[in-house]
């Protein structure tokens, strides 16, 4: 897990048992850092610049050997985004379950604390109605002694 114990207590549990078990595994990890490092515009400049000089200098006839080296380039990369769409599913389920179960517990003491509320109303009620005018006073005996 990244962070110190003060900024984990700011995620949602699901997010730092997933991290915890990404951080756990070396492969999850590396496709980590190489989705993380596809998704940004460094990777762009540098593919860009490696382009510019591969198609003005190293090659003279650079397009089939750049079409199968971006081809196979883009199958690679292709499959880092299904792992992340994947890691990214798996997250939103296990988040939907944590969720689930937390507002059936909340559902569970909510229902739990109208009952304990409706009863003491009810129990209010019958004293408040028993100590007023035209019965009698709590305590007293029917014979008026």
């Amino acid at each position: 897990m990244t962070g110190n114990a003060a900024t984990r207590g700011f995620h949602h549990p699901v997010v730092l048992k997933l991290e915890a078990q990404r951080a756990a595994s070396l492969q999850l990890r590396i496709a980590d850092a190489i989705t993380a490092f596809a998704g940004s515009m460094t990777f762009v400049y540098l593919h860009a610049i490696a382009f510019i000089i591969w198609m003005l200098f190293i090659e003279s006839d650079p397009w089939p050997t750049l079409t199968l080296i971006v081809s196979l380039e883009a199958i690679f990369l292709s499959t880092f985004v299904m792992i992340g769409q994947n890691r990214q599913a798996v997250f939103q389920q296990a988040k939907a379950d944590h969720d689930f179960t937390e507002q059936e517990l909340e559902l569970k003491t909510n229902t739990q604390l109208t009952r304990e509320i409706h009863a003491l109303t009810v129990e209010l009620h019958r004293r408040v109605v028993q100590g007023s005018g035209s019965g009698p006073a709590p305590g007293a005996r029917p014979d008026g002694g």
